[in-house]
């Protein structure tokens, strides 16, 4: 029950400032071109210092190890979630593509870290970061050939050279090779890291305010989608996790980032390639709103399992 508490304490803190966003959306302070001016500080600043923060620690070999064990694991819940996605959403059209990638990318980055943090501290993160660095990957790889019928090229630029990848080559830079970062630059980055929770918070909470809840929640087929991303793929990777002795803090940090809600990029993607647009933004809104019932409920069970 103390588990249970701590998470749905610190994922009821992230909903507030969710609610913060989406009563600036109703009232029309917070614009469309205000939201992608978040998302852009979130993506291109916030959440590279979030994670060269976390590196910023003292070198242990088994933390290395660690880390490298959760980029296995996050290809692992990734390769599962597609093949699950495939087999349950077989159609061409552009509902199924929105689907198929909604059940694929959880929101790792804006929803993940944060909590990561909150609950796990800068050690959740620093294995949290390997998350963010697979997710872009399969972002840019399965992510574009899913949604993009036009037959416009992989750019391994994209892969290799996305915000969250580059965050991890510096930080892993900072740990393995142990510099510490001068003030003038440390302090810096404890500040821009210190937006990854609020400033994404208030994106989602601003798309919230945009769609019709009532007419969201009438749509049936959604329940699937999101009942796949939240409990299916959490529950099975957890009890997987812990079947090949998956433990601690690796094994929580996990749990997190494969039980956070639909990814905004589902929306964002969707809308660059002419996709199902509508059908994307309810289900990051609708899965999100949710998730505040079933992320401290599975979180607290991945905490609960006996060493």
């Amino acid at each position: 029950m103390q588990n249970f508490l701590t998470v749905g304490q610190q994922v009821l803190v992230l909903f507030v400032l969710i609610f913060c966003g989406f009563a600036l959306g109703k009232k029309k302070i917070m614009t469309e071109k205000g939201a992608k001016v978040c998302a852009d500080i979130a993506l291109l600043l916030a959440t590279p210092c979030v994670i060269i923060q976390s590196f910023n620690r003292e070198y242990h070999p088994e933390m290395l190890t660690n880390l490298l064990k959760a980029l296995l694991i996050s290809l692992l819940i990734h390769a599962l979630a597609i093949g699950i996605a495939h087999l349950i959403y077989r159609k061409p059209d552009a509902r199924s593509r929105v689907f198929r990638l909604a059940i694929v990318l959880s929101n790792a980055g804006y929803m993940a870290l944060p909590l990561q943090q909150a609950v796990l501290g800068e050690e959740g993160v620093f294995y949290g970061a390997a998350y963010v660095v697979v997710f872009n990957v399969v972002l840019w790889t399965y992510g574009v050939v899913t949604m993009d019928t036009s037959g416009e090229r992989i750019s391994p630029k994209k892969i290799l050279l996305n915000p969250g990848s580059i965050g991890v080559m510096v930080g892993l830079i900072v740990f393995v090779g142990q510099f510490s970062l001068p003030e003038v630059l440390g302090a810096p980055i404890r500040h821009l890291a210190s937006l990854n929770t609020p400033i994404p918070m208030l994106f989602a909470g601003y798309y919230l305010s945009k769609i019709d809840l009532k007419a969201a929640l009438g749509h049936k087929a959604y329940y699937g989608v999101i009942a796949l991303r939240l409990v299916v793929i959490p529950v099975i990777c957890i009890a997987l996790m812990y079947l090949c002795g998956v433990r601690g803090v690796l094994l929580t940090s996990m749990a997190i980032a494969s039980t956070a809600p639909v990814a905004v990029s589902v929306s964002m993607f969707s809308g660059r390639y002419g996709q199902d647009t509508e059908s994307a933004v309810n289900l990051v809104a609708l899965s999100t709103l949710l998730s505040a019932i079933t992320m401290p409920i599975l979180v607290a069970l991945a905490q609960l399992l006996p060493a």
